[in-house]
């Protein structure tokens, strides 16, 4: 049984990811989609009133719970033949998200990103890029108002290094088996010192890894790894973004701050994060 993660604050934005993931679910056979929601109480300083208002837990839980079942019952209507469950807890967002995760087993978190713009916008999307960046479970992002049509082409971002130990070989084989999709390899040059023949022998392990999948190599010079992968994706018509958050190296500094925060808010395709 595969299940899918949704979680939701009941916006618009959310039920249009939901949405997404429950067409999404189809295409992989999974058969029950979890819309959770995290709460915490927070304090609010009325100067009108010269008191602090606290709003109780209690209040919160019901709040959210009377969402989820509103959104349960909903989205059900929708996709009769699909299971659909909820949850709702009393903690931070990432750290519920994990806790969630813990409990459930899901084989997919999907989440929306809010932010065309604003820094307001971007703040209250980087719960999705931050659960990207850390979760062991492969997180896709919805941006805002895209409908799913299904993945034709995978664009998956390297860096080619260590590629035998960190690339997620089996995670993508089964996404491009489950697509019957074309998977095309981008590689962004941003002016480190790695050799070229460093970077060919990489390819060389990849051609081993993948080699009954006839993987497109594409390679790009550009300082902006987001701009990069953005501009490319959309010239080439890629329906999904595939990227491999890493630690202590290159592409987790890209991947932790800003470039790839500006990849996630500002693209038009959805993006894909796999942990090896």
């Amino acid at each position: 049984m595969q299940t899918i993660l949704v979680p939701t604050d009941f916006s618009p934005l959310s039920y249009n990811t939901a949405r997404y993931a429950i067409a999404f679910a189809k295409d992989i056979s999974a058969n029950k989609i979890i819309l959770y929601n995290a709460f915490m109480p927070f304090i609010v300083d009325d100067a009108g009133l010269g008191n602090i208002i606290v709003d109780t837990s209690e209040d919160l839980r019901k709040i959210s719970i009377d969402g989820l079942i509103k959104m349960r019952d909903t989205l059900q209507a929708e996709a009769p033949g699909l299971q659909i469950e909820y949850e709702s807890d009393i903690l931070p967002v990432e750290s519920g998200i994990e806790e969630a995760c813990e409990k459930y087993g899901p084989g997919f978190i999907v989440m929306g990103v809010s932010g065309l713009g604003s820094s307001i916008e971007e703040a209250l999307g980087s719960n999705a890029v931050n659960i990207a960046r850390k979760s062991k479970v492969p997180t896709l992002i919805v941006p805002p108002d895209v409908m799913y049509n299904g993945f034709k082409k995978f664009l998956l971002a390297t860096d080619f290094k260590d590629v035998s130990a960190t690339t997620p070989v089996d995670r993508i084989k089964q996404l491009v088996d489950d697509f019957g999709a074309q998977l095309d390899v981008l590689h962004i040059e941003t002016g480190s010192s790695d050799s070229e023949e460093a970077t060919a022998n990489e390819k060389k392990v990849f051609d081993t890894l993948f080699s009954n999948y006839n993987p497109q190599y594409h390679f790009i010079e550009n300082k902006n790894f987001a701009e990069a992968v953005n501009n490319f994706a959309l010239e080439n018509n890629a329906d999904l973004v595939i990227v491999i958050p890493k630690k202590h190296n290159w592409f987790e500094g890209i991947f932790g701050h800003k470039h790839t925060k500006a990849l996630a808010f500002h693209t038009s395709i959805p993006l894909m994060a796999i942990h090896a």
